[in-house]
């Protein structure tokens, strides 16, 4: 029998946005599913919550680049659960020279920022329709609005996202279920990233915005209805940017500044 309790699914919620969304959330109350990858500690997180906020909190914990665990779990959450929110938040993404990429790190990218997020919503969806009210937020990024050198496959991933989110919001304009997306810029999730975001130039740094931040921002609008997210006034900046600035121009700043980033071979974490 499932509970009568309505809850927040979000996915990639052991850490950085994702664990921040979850936090703001709690804050107003809201029950939560919280997914993330094995031996993360989701479980720790959902205790914290639960006792913080008087909510009722569960974790599960699964590789969304499986078919048959995207399966596993909508199966698992239509079965014991009634649910009103679902974020997809879960992305995975770094800097490399294309020619240096495996194929399992380009499927990965794929995998889990493209096909788990589309058919963890197409599954969801009947569930989500029983609410009078229910809401999908769907996180982006700020690469979303054009290509980038050492990310050639990242920003692709969430241009897709970006394209997806606003025609399934319009498809759903005659049901309950609003539709957003949201595109932060790069975040500083710890210190290692923190470190590579200090040798940025102005401009990047400028659209640099805190998980708590990103997370305040993106729930308050969803709930208010908003379609389209970009956090902080130095996003909607960058975002007069990716439009307005000529495209080789853009692509130019980009490589000299991520070059930066590919010679220690390390990744960066973004939305």
């Amino acid at each position: 029998m499932k509970t009568e309790n309505r809850y927040t699914v979000i996915t990639g919620a052991s850490q950085g946005l994702g664990k921040s969304l979850a936090t703001e959330c709690a804050k107003r109350g809201r029950d939560l599913i919280l997914i993330s990858l094995p031996n993360e500690n989701i479980n720790e997180l959902t205790n914290e919550l639960a006792d913080k906020y008087d909510i009722h909190t569960i974790g599960y914990e699964t590789d969304l680049t499986e078919d048959s665990n995207i399966t596993e779990l909508s199966e698992w959450i239509t079965n014991n659960y009634h649910i009103d929110m679902l974020v997809n938040n879960a992305g995975t993404g770094g800097t490399k020279r294309f020619s240096d990429a495996t194929e399992s790190y380009i499927d990965n990218i794929i995998f889990l920022n493209i096909r788990a997020l589309v058919m963890l919503t197409r599954n969801l969806l009947p569930l989500l329709k029983e609410q009078k009210k229910a809401y999908i937020l769907n996180i982006a990024s700020l690469a979303s609005f054009g290509p980038m050198p050492f990310k050639t496959v990242y920003p692709a991933s969430k241009a897709f996202v970006y394209s997806f989110s606003r025609g399934l919001n319009a498809e759903l304009k005659d049901c309950n279920i609003t539709v957003s997306v949201a595109h932060p810029g790069g975040m500083a999730t710890n210190p290692d990233v923190s470190e590579r975001i200090d040798k940025y130039n102005s401009f990047v740094k400028a659209t640099i915005l805190s998980p708590e931040e990103v997370a305040n921002i993106c729930i308050k609008k969803i709930l208010k209805g908003k379609s389209l997210i970009i956090p902080g006034v130095s996003g909607k900046l960058s975002w007069m940017f990716f439009r307005y600035f000529p495209a080789q121009l853009r692509l130019n700043i980009f490589r000299k500044t991520l070059l930066k980033e590919i010679k220690p071979q390390k990744q960066i974490d973004y939305a």
